[in-house]
This record gives structure tokens, C-alpha cells and sequence, in this order.
């Protein structure tokens, strides 16, 4: 599949996942941040984490100073 199709949403995947490199799990988690250096402070970016990556993505966006709140996660308010 390519990046092309993925963005015209062509066999997406039926739930969406996790954000960590590699993990395909079902999405539990959202992670909400923003870099200060180019994003207006009221701008919200989002990484979606499952059970087993949600410490290991915020405190990756914390250390960094990105990261600003994380919330469960509802695929049906997407």
C-alpha cells in the first residue's frame, strides 16, 4: 500500500493504532503535545498509544517538552 492511498483512506486499517515504531496494537490512549517552537500554544497534535506503549510515548514527548495531556482513547469520536 502507499502513502499515496493511505491519505485517500484505500485499505486503511479497521481500527486505528498504536504510534510506536513497529506495534500494530489497537489504539487505548490518546497523547496530546505540541512544539512550542512552531505551533501556536492552543494547537494539539495527537499520538495514539495502546496499554503497552502509553508510558513509553508520553514520557518520550515529556522529556522533550511536548508533551501536554493524555486521554483515554474513543475510535468512535474520530
Amino acid at each position: 500500500m502507499s502513502l499515496f492511498s493511505q491519505l485517500a483512506g484505500e485499505h486503511g486499517p479497521d481500527a486505528p493504532t498504536c504510534s510506536r515504531k513497529g506495534c500494530r496494537a489497537p489504539a487505548a490512549w490518546s497523547l496530546l503535545w505540541n512544539n512550542p517552537r512552531i505551533h501556536t500554544p492552543d494547537r494539539r497534535k495527537q499520538w495514539l498509544a495502546c496499554g503497552e506503549h502509553r508510558d513509553w510515548l508520553q514520557d518520550y514527548l515529556t522529556q522533550r517538552g511536548l508533551w501536554k495531556e493524555t486521554l483515554p482513547f474513543d475510535s468512535k469520536e474520530q
